[in-house]
């Protein structure tokens, strides 16, 4: 009598049915499976060793300048405390201005200006020299300079004073002499630049020779941070940008631009697993009255089977086998659509420089059997309740 309900299950009515649960099931795990594809693509491009960036994931933060807090955009004890504990920031470190006017001139090129230092923790400078270090008996204070201030001077100062134009190396090897103003006149060092950054805006000497000067050349009063440097993972972070803006902090926009288009992908990755639960729910719902209706169907040969003896559990065993395998078909089909798409994909983005990797996650096959365990026992209840209703 089985090959008798396994026919009347494969045609006519019952075979439309199928097909028809079988497109929604097909439909649904494919937005379903692609959504958590495309989450965990959209991590690997955040947080992959490829895609970290040393230079935006420093943000040097301060306080919004206006007309009400001019001369006093110093951060307080607060604004510090708050950034600390916001889980976006990994590590936070003062920049420490000098207190007291440098003058600085050369002697193998000309010129001369008036600068002022800054200092910041050694594990948040990207300049790696082992002249980075200072002491009372050093013989010069090592400086890293931005990069973008050699280029102010290559493209923009340097031909409009007739002076030449200096490459890194030729900057490294020129001694300049610093005059630090005191109350009882000049006081004169030689400094060196060792390094050249482009993640700190600001001329930058040891944390030890600025606690020095300060103490040594400075008002001797305390005053509170005007600026910080802060690490984050992810400087697109909407969190991030919407906690500066709210707390009336700033921070260089070019670094934290992609914050609006996180929004939007999110809202897209969002929308995807809304629409992929909802045709799941829609395909179970049609695998659910597919089984309904086929058992319905052939209601009078499951109680004739019954009759003759035919234990329910062995019945159930039986329509299982029958209902449940075109749903693992369906997943294994579904799961090698997605790995081909994400590898097509990878290749396409290495071209624009954009590194995914090329097989899919582990999360989507744990997705997959996850819902794999939601249609088994959605087929077994279901098998088991009609039946019971049939016997």
């Amino acid at each position: 009598m089985f090959p008798l309900l396994k026919k009347l299950i494969r045609t006519g009515a019952g075979r439309t049915r199928f097909l028809m649960a079988v497109l929604g099931l097909s439909v649904a795990l494919l937005l379903i499976l692609s959504a958590v594809q495309l989450q965990a693509d959209y991590h690997s491009l955040l947080y992959s060793k490829n895609s970290q960036d040393s230079i935006a994931n420093f943000l040097v933060v301060n306080k919004q300048l206006t007309a009400q807090n001019i001369g006093a955009a110093e951060l307080s004890p607060a604004d510090i405390n708050g950034l600390k504990q916001q889980p976006f920031t990994d590590a936070i470190g003062q920049l420490t201005p000098s207190r007291f006017r440098i003058y600085a001139h050369g002697e193998q090129i000309p010129f001369s200006t008036d600068l002022f230092f800054e200092s910041v923790p050694d594990e948040f400078i990207d300049v790696t020299s082992a002249d980075w270090a200072w002491t009372d008996q050093s013989q010069f204070i090592p400086m890293i300079v931005p990069n973008m201030f050699l280029d102010a001077y290559n493209f923009g100062f340097a031909p409009s004073q007739n002076l030449p134009q200096l490459t890194q190396d030729v900057v490294k090897s020129l001694p300049i002499q610093i005059s630090i103003s005191t109350a009882t006149g000049n006081v004169n060092y030689y400094a060196k630049v060792v390094g050249f950054s482009d993640r700190i805006s600001s001329l930058l000497v040891p944390q030890q020779f600025m606690d020095w000067a300060n103490k040594r050349f400075g008002t001797g009063e305390v005053v509170k941070p005007s600026r910080l440097i802060i690490k984050t993972k992810d400087p697109g972070n909407p969190e991030l940008v919407k906690y500066l803006q709210e707390h009336g902090l700033k921070t260089d926009a070019d670094k934290t631009r992609f914050s609006k288009y996180r929004q939007q992908v999110n809202m897209i990755v969002n929308i995807s697993w809304v629409t992929g639960v909802m045709m799941l729910l829609f395909a179970i719902l049609i695998f659910t009255l597919f089984i309904q209706l086929t058992i319905a169907s052939c209601k009078e040969e499951i109680t004739l089977l019954v009759t003759l003896g035919t234990a329910p559990r062995q019945l159930q065993r039986f329509l299982m086998r029958q209902f449940f395998p075109p749903n693992i078909i369906i997943t294994v089909i579904v799961l090698v659509a997605v790995a081909i798409l994400q590898w097509l994909m990878a290749g396409f983005l290495q071209g624009k420089s954009i590194y995914l990797p090329a097989a899919t996650s582990y999360t989507t096959f744990a997705a997959a059997l996850l819902i794999l365990l939601v249609l088994w026992l959605v087929n077994y209840l279901t098998v088991k309740k009609y039946i019971a209703q049939a016997r």
